[in-house]
Parts: C-alpha cells; structure tokens; sequence
C-alpha cells in the first residue's frame, strides 16, 4: 500500500512539475511577445517621423494588421503596444518578466498602478529616481505573490510616493460617481452603481454578511417562521384531547386486566385447580415485588402528544416554500430591499455613520491629527482620502495602535478599548487568509492553530493565523494524507506551507507601506467599524 502512495505521488509531483515549467516558458514568450510589439513601436515612430501628417492613420493601419494576425480585438492590441511602450521605463519589471519570474497580469498591474508616480515625476512633485523606488518596492511582492495581491501591494506603494497626486486623483475621481441602469434582455437589467471605494466595498460586505446570514440558518433554509405562542382554546383543545386519549388508553388496560382474571377462575367461580391459596401456581406462590403478575399491561402511545410549538401538524407554526436562490441572488434580493423599504433621513444619518460592515483603515496618527495629508490605507483595497479616514475615525472608537519596523512589519499593537489584543494584532498583521495568493479578509477568515492545539501548538501569536475556510480544511486531519497540507509558522511570522507532494509554498507577512517615519519604529493608527467589535447580528 505504501509503495503505490508513493508511486502516486511520484506521478502528480512530475506533472506538476512539467505544468510549472511550462507555464514559465510561456511566460517568457509572453514577455519575447512584448519586446516585439515594443521595437515595432520604434519603428511606428520612425515612421511618422517621415509622414508627421499621417500619425493616426500609420497607428490603425499597423493595430488593424496585428489585430486581424493575432485574431484579437482592436482594443486589446491598443493595450499590448501600452505596456509594451511603459516597460522601457521599468527595466527591472522588463528583467522580471523575461526571466518568467512573473506574469502578464503582474506586469499589467505594476505598470498600470504606476500613474501617480509617473504623472508626479512630469510634474516635478517628486524626483525622478521615485519611479525606480516604486519599481523596486511593487517587484518585492509580485515574484513572490499572485497578480492581484501584487495590484494591492502597488497601490498602496504609490500612495506613499506620490500622495499629493493620489489625493488630487481621488477627489476628482469622487466627482465622478453616477447609478445607471441599462438593459441586457429577457426581463434583466443592469443597475451599474460608481460610488467612493470605501462605499461599494463596505455595501457589498454588508450583502455578503446578511447573505450568508440567511443561507446558514436552516429554519431559514426551510422557510420556518418564528412559532407563535397558542391560544387559551388551542391549549384546552390539546389538553381535552390528550385527557381523552389517557381515558382510552386505561380503559383498554383494565379489560385486559379483567379477562386475564377471569381466564383463572372455573366455570362454577371455584380456584382453578392448578392454584392455591387465591389463585397462587401450584408449586410456588407469587413475587411480592411482582407488580404484573398476569403480565405487562400495554404501552400507553403518547407520540400524538407534542409541544404545539415544534409540532409540525400545529396551527402555531407557519411553513414558507423552500427557498432555492443562490448567494448572488440573496445578495442581489437584499440589495432591493434595503434599497426600497428605506428612505433617506437625517435620522439615520449619513453614509458614513450608516456604515454597518467589517471595513479596516490606517492612518498615520500625523495624519489623523491633522498635521499632514498623506493619504489612509483602505486595507486590501488602496489608498484613502485622509478627510474621509478623519470622519470615519471620528465615529468609531475601535483604536488599535500599530508599532512597525523600519521595513513596516508590525512588532505589536497597543489598544485603546477593551478587546483580546492578540486577535487585533493578528487582523492587523494578516489583512487576509494567510494561504499562499488568497485575498480573502480577515473578517472573512478565522484564526487557526498552526500546530494544531490538540498536538501541543500554543495559543500564541507566534502560532496563529487567519485562513478562510476553504484553505483552513486542507490541513484538517480528517483530509487524506495524500491530500492534506501543512502549515508552520517561522520565525520571521511567514507561514510555510507544505503541499501533499512535498513542495513548499511560502507566504510572507504582508508588508505595511510606511508613513514617512520620524523614527525606527513610527506609529500609526487603525480604525475597525463598530461592526467588527460587537457580536452578534451581522446587521
């Protein structure tokens, strides 16, 4: 049995392997494919160096002819020569990319995130080695992390080298927000809602938490209301009925009772010859503790009887239809609701003190002070307008102070209100599952014993971690050993992941993008919505 496990295993580390090697080597076409589309642009402006009349009709000629010979739309070629034209400025992303140590989406994401930092250098706001910092800091995370962690990881990486900008970007982008609606067809249409980042992700959690709400409580599932409390007459209708049925039930015990004696006499109402002294066996006489000594009376049958309450025949309880819809028509139902059973008031006050989902912001405490206006961190999203951190902060009173290397790895936390200081500064360290390319939140995720408890791993920061359920079950003991994963934390509070075929997956501490710190270890401060520090509904 063991040589085929390993025979087994042998075969899935080898394709996995090929798989692997394969995908670099696409990658590093990718990135030849590019080269080529960026020495192809060098000769477009040649080109309309000599025909300076003809620019747009040189560039849809030569997009139209690389369109129809990749057999992709117009658009996305306008994007290839893009990022082809912006990796000249990025010679260590270009370096990155050849050599498959990252993606495509990588590389789209790096150079798109960019554009603060790049318009701040036209402008003369900050120097022009910025951009190599930038560049430097994103390449940190993407050889080591999936294209959408690495987007994350730029945006914030932007905002603390170009905040002026990302500031001005975000109060002109804020002017832009609109609801449209557009119709796709077959009775559907498409409410398409632009609002401030903070807004749409806070709205969309807060579906998300009343969703999954509803699709995890089973009486929900079922469609059971609340049961009601009976009625004087529906209590002595029930009673009268079980008192009837008890009257029955002895009356059919003393026949029984009746007939057994009377099987025992003669038919003169003599002793029976075979028992003596009133009737006791010949050869003995009856057991003083017998109670049943003609045998054991019948059962009285009280399944009838139940609590009006959870009875399912009782008139108390009211049965809805099994409710078939998914998790994006729960959400897209409650989205209705919510929507049209409430109205606008001052008394409910404004979107900000509306707010009544898990949303995490930072802050540098200069900043929350009032003495400068770098830009907030939306955790997991990008940067935040200072004012709008301000006035959430100032509604809130879940502080946690965070202290930070000079490299931004949290060392510990400090709070202000009374929670478990291990479970803040876990949130705060992790962000999101701690699997290797998962971004799923914190609150989204729970705390798991890296050695599990049971096997002597201590409750301790230096053993805990967030994982969302899907990848907590990977390393649950009950998972096949040619299946199950291992996690283990290191010193330097990275989780080593183990896969079943014994490769190792790393997956660091996400990094904290720094403030402009006075000193080694600057601090800064985090808010949490009320939400998060209060229990039970997550309404």
């Amino acid at each position: 049995m063991t040589s085929e496990l390993d025979a087994l295993l042998q075969r899935r580390e080898a394709l996995l392997e090929k798989w692997a090697a394969t995908r670099e080597q696409i990658t590093r076409l990718e990135a030849e494919a590019a080269a080529l589309l960026g020495k192809r642009w060098e000769l477009f402006e040649e080109e309309i160096a000599a025909e300076p009349g003809h620019r747009k009709a040189i560039e849809r000629s030569m997009l139209a002819e690389y369109a129809a010979a990749s057999r992709i739309s117009k658009g996305s070629m306008e994007f290839a020569f893009s990022d082809a034209r912006m990796l000249g400025q990025f010679p260590a992303v270009r370096d990155a990319f050849s050599k498959g140590r990252i993606g495509p989406s990588h590389v789209r994401h790096v150079l798109a995130e960019s554009q603060p930092v790049r318009n701040a250098v036209d402008l003369g706001d900050v120097a022009p080695e910025t951009l190599g910092l930038y560049e430097q800091g994103v390449l940190e995370v993407a050889e080591r992390d999936t294209a959408m962690r690495t987007k994350a990881h730029a945006r914030q990486v932007a905002a603390a080298l170009a905040g002026v900008i990302v500031i001005e970007r975000l109060k002109k982008a804020e002017e832009e927000r609109s609801v449209t609606v557009r119709s796709v067809g077959d009775g559907l249409a498409l409410l398409q809602a632009v609002l401030p980042e903070y807004l749409a992700v806070a709205i969309h959690d807060r579906l998300t938490a009343m969703a999954r709400h509803l699709s995890g409580r089973s009486d929900d599932r079922e469609g059971i209301l609340p049961p009601t409390e009976p009625t004087e007459a529906e209590w002595a209708a029930w009673e009268a009925e079980f008192q009837a049925h008890e009257r029955r039930e002895h009356a059919l015990v003393d026949a029984d009772t009746d007939t057994d004696a009377d099987a025992d006499t003669d038919t003169d109402g003599g002793a029976d010859a075979e028992s003596v002294d009133g009737g006791a066996p010949a050869g003995g006489a009856f057991l003083d503790d017998d109670p049943y000594p003609f045998g054991l009376p019948p059962e009285l049958d009280l399944s009838f009887w139940t609590d009006p309450r959870v009875d399912p025949d009782s008139p108390c309880i009211t049965r809805l239809p099994v409710c078939p819809r998914t998790f994006d028509q729960l959400r897209a139902d409650l989205l209705a609701d919510l929507l049209l059973t409430s109205a606008p008031s001052e008394a409910h006050g404004t979107a900000l003190a509306g707010i009544r989902a898990s949303i995490q912001v930072t802050v540098a405490a200069t900043t929350l002070h009032g003495d400068d206006d770098r830009p907030a961190e939306l955790d997991g999203h990008g940067p935040l307008h200072p004012d709008i951190a301000r006035s959430l902060a100032g509604g809130s009173t879940g502080w946690t102070r965070l202290f930070l290397t000079s490299t931004g790895i949290i060392t510990e936390t400090d709070t202000y209100t009374a929670t478990e200081p291990m479970r803040r500064f876990l949130r705060a360290r992790d962000q999101h599952c701690r699997f290797p390319g998962c971004r799923m939140p914190v609150h989204r995720s729970e705390l798991d014993h890296n050695l599990d408890w049971a096997l002597g791993g201590p409750t301790s920061v230096g053993n805990l971690a967030h994982l969302c359920k899907t990848h907590r079950a990977l390393k649950h003991p009950d998972v096949p050993d040619a299946a199950r994963w291992t996690a283990g934390q290191q010193p330097d509070q990275s989780l080593r992941w183990v896969s079943p075929t014994g490769r190792i997956h790393p997956d660091p501490v996400p990094r904290r993008v720094m403030f402009v710190p006075s000193s080694s270890e600057p601090s800064v401060a985090r808010w949490e919505s009320p939400a998060a520090q209060q229990a039970g509904s997550p309404f």
